[in-house]
């Protein structure tokens, strides 16, 4: 992946996009969350619905800049642990723009 954008708000502020990058024909839209341990739960916890419709509102901006249609947009989440050794984990298409409400 060749990451094209970092840290992506929309004007309005109803969405923010940590990375965008380009795989292929797909633009991806990277949402990373961190903790230090896992003491209250992994990273992903923090992924739920509401985050992922604010991910969903900034890639249609980001998509509608970019002349791209939504479909093309795939979303992923990484996950970092900062522990001995750290732990990472991506997750390809973990959400989808169909899912906005």
């Amino acid at each position: 992946m060749t990451i094209v954008a970092r840290n992506f708000r929309t004007p309005s502020g109803s969405g923010e996009l940590d990375i965008v990058a380009r795989d292929g024909n797909a633009l991806v839209v990277v949402e990373v969350k961190s903790r230090t341990n896992t003491e209250f739960g992994t990273p992903d916890r923090n992924v739920d619905w509401d985050k992922e419709q604010r991910v969903i509102r900034g890639a249609e901006e980001f998509a509608r800049r970019s002349d791209l249609p939504l479909q093309q947009v795939r979303f992923d989440v990484i996950t970092i642990v900062f522990s001995e050794p750290p732990k990472l984990k991506h997750r390809k298409d973990a959400f989808h723009p169909n899912q906005l409400v």
